[in-house]
């Protein structure tokens, strides 16, 4: 067989195409949350906290000795990056948790039946016994 071969084989797979169609679907998820967080909760948690642009907020370290421009610590941007993170997969852990309630359980086998007393077991034995004289 050949690499071609084996390669369609491998792409074809139901694993690979599903991969795909979630990392499809996702990107376009992570947009639309990232949207909603730059475009409404932010500006309302920034309001909500006295005007804070989280994005803007930095600490300038000094400036540059050739261009003599500010060199700055923008620690807000990682603020911004890290709470869209937290919304995002929090909104993912909710769409997988919706999935999972939908998904029907797996039957369970029919359970044994309990094993029998020691006593009744023994006198089954006893009864077999008296049987076979």
């Amino acid at each position: 067989m050949g690499m071609l071969q084996e390669f369609k084989e491998f792409a074809m797979k139901g694993n690979v195409v599903d991969m795909a169609v979630g990392i499809i679907i996702g990107a376009a998820f992570g947009k639309i949350v990232s949207a909603l967080v730059g475009s409404v909760l932010m500006p309302a948690i920034g309001m909500l906290m006295g005007g804070v642009d989280f994005s803007g907020l930095s600490v300038v370290l000094g400036t540059d000795a050739k261009t003599g421009e500010p060199v700055a610590l923008q620690y807000g941007q990682f603020i911004q990056a890290t709470l869209d993170f937290l919304i995002v997969a929090f909104a993912i852990f909710m769409a997988l948790k919706g999935i999972n309630k939908l998904k029907k359980p797996p039957v369970a086998a029919p359970a044994a039946p309990p094993a029998p007393p020691r006593e009744e077991v023994l006198l089954t034995e006893i009864r077999d016994l008296l049987k076979q004289r």
